[in-house]
């Protein structure tokens, strides 16, 4: 598994947070929750190589 430290802003709380990416898979789209406020972020990325192409992290409208 080849992973990469990625930070970005929760879209809940505004707090600055960090996942780490498994970036050896080129498509992922997952929920997580925020390591502050524990609301659900859908997370979604692409890779290409070892390259992070693109990401998001939205809040699930409950």
């Amino acid at each position: 598994m080849l992973t990469l430290e990625y930070y970005f802003t929760c879209p809940y709380c505004g707090e600055q947070i960090s996942m780490l990416l498994d970036i050896s898979v080129p498509h992922q789209d997952y929920i997580e929750d925020c390591e502050v406020c524990c609301n659900p972020i859908r997370i979604m990325f692409d890779t290409e190589g070892e390259n992070l192409i693109s990401f998001t992290a939205e809040s699930i409208e409950q």
